[in-house]
């Protein structure tokens, strides 16, 4: 007898100041449930309210084994179809299922997609600082653990700290975080010359633009980068302005990475089919969880695109560990973004944050269990417990409650007060 939906729980909890929406399925066979992850922590509210009003109703009582089927009917039963709110509503909904599916074989996610096809999941960090010293002794620390990928920055993305007005900007200046994309193409010029003659080729590269400059200085950004040797170039452009992939990756031998604000397979499918992307970046609850990753990996695989998760602190452990399942199992897996949980901070002000990495790290593992573990050698590692390996205390997570400030970092603006994609 194939156990059915019996009860949709969604969980709210915040252990390091950045808001989780956790999904817990319930289902009649006794002691049998499933954790997926619906996190999009700037708009959890909306989220948990579609999964409780909406798909709750739709699901209760149906087979849990029918995940594809269960996707779909999610997907088009408001007709109006795609978007973060919808994807990562199915995308709780979705990963729990695979969680039960793992528990109901005795198996981790990875083996029901095959099996390893790695022993581990090689990983990059973020290292950033307030000047080059700052920054090359992160980097320095990061070696020192083990790392050989490392994506460095000097400053915030786009080179300036969140909610400052720019010293370009005009009198009077709108409210958000002002950033000036020409000085800081030559900032980062400057900062990969120090860093290269510093470490040589001893340390894989990688660099987020996040999307933060114009198409035609990415085209030429991207050419200058060349002779630095990176790993890749993260979202050099806007999700809007995939087209202009095509021309910049002609223009260039720096591999692109694109794709964590993805929503619909319209926004990539093109860009792998042309061979203008080098790595699939998607962040998995936005595009709607474990299914369409897979489907999106195996679309890429043929073409020789590899995948790349995002993966940042505002992605729960949950989604972590599905993330790491997946890698271990798919062939054409390339490297994996990896937040480490004493890295667990929020860049949104006003959220009532937890500032010491220590203290963030203790509350996260408090909340949940069984998480992918970093070994010190440059590789994640993902545990042997059946599904997605992981489990959370209710009522630790219940200490730790979700804020609704509004969102500052996104504010982003060019020096004449314009609005720039964040």
């Amino acid at each position: 007898m194939i156990p059915k939906i019996k009860k949709i729980k969604v969980i709210e909890t915040a252990p390091a100041g950045i808001n989780f929406l956790i999904v817990k399925i319930e289902t009649t066979e006794a002691g049998l449930y499933g954790l997926g992850c619906a996190t999009f922590a700037y708009r959890t509210a909306t989220i948990k309210h579609l999964i409780e009003t909406y798909l709750s109703p739709l699901l209760i009582g149906r087979d849990v084994d029918r995940i594809s089927d269960l996707w779909q009917l999610m997907h088009q039963n408001a007709y109006w179809r795609s978007g973060p709110i919808e994807n990562n509503a199915i995308s709780g909904i979705d990963m729990a299922l695979w969680d039960i599916k793992g528990k109901m074989a005795s198996m981790p996610l990875y083996q029901l997609l095959g099996g390893k096809m790695r022993d581990a999941v090689p990983v990059y960090r973020h290292a950033d600082g307030n000047n080059i010293e700052e920054l090359i002794s992160e980097i320095e620390g990061f070696k020192s653990i083990g790392l050989q990928y490392i994506r460095c920055q000097m400053g915030i993305y786009g080179g300036t700290e969140y909610g400052t007005a720019g010293k370009h900007s005009p009198v009077n200046p709108s409210i958000g975080t002002y950033i000036d994309s020409r000085e800081y193409i030559r900032n980062t010029l400057d900062m990969f010359d120090k860093l290269r003659s510093h470490f040589g080729d001893s340390i894989e590269f990688v660099h987020d633009v996040h999307e933060r400059i114009n198409p035609i200085d990415a085209r030429q950004f991207c050419h200058e980068m060349d002779k630095y040797h990176l790993f890749f170039l993260e979202d050099v452009v806007s999700p809007e302005n995939v087209a202009w992939l095509r021309e910049i990756h002609n223009f260039c031998t720096t591999p692109l990475s694109h794709g964590e604000l993805y929503v619909n397979p319209n926004e990539w499918q093109d860009a792998v089919i042309n061979r203008s992307v080098d790595y699939l970046r998607a962040h998995l609850s936005d595009i709607g969880g474990i299914t369409p990753a897979i489907k999106m990996a195996a679309f890429a695989a043929p073409f020789g695109v590899r995948t790349c998760w995002h993966c940042p602190p505002d992605m729960s452990p949950v989604a972590a560990s599905a993330v790491i399942n997946i890698d271990l199992a798919i062939p054409n897996f390339g490297l994996q973004e990896w937040s480490a949980i004493k890295s667990y901070k929020f860049l949104q002000q006003g959220s009532g944050a937890i500032d010491n990495d220590e203290q963030a790290s203790d509350a996260i593992y408090e909340v949940f269990s069984g998480m992918p573990e970093y070994g010190n050698d440059g590789y994640v590692y993902a545990n042997e417990k059946p599904g997605l390996g992981i489990d959370i205390d209710e009522k630790a997570a219940a200490k730790y409650s979700c804020k609704h400030p509004v969102t500052v970092w996104t504010q982003t603006r060019n020096p004449d007060g314009s609005l720039q994609t964040p």
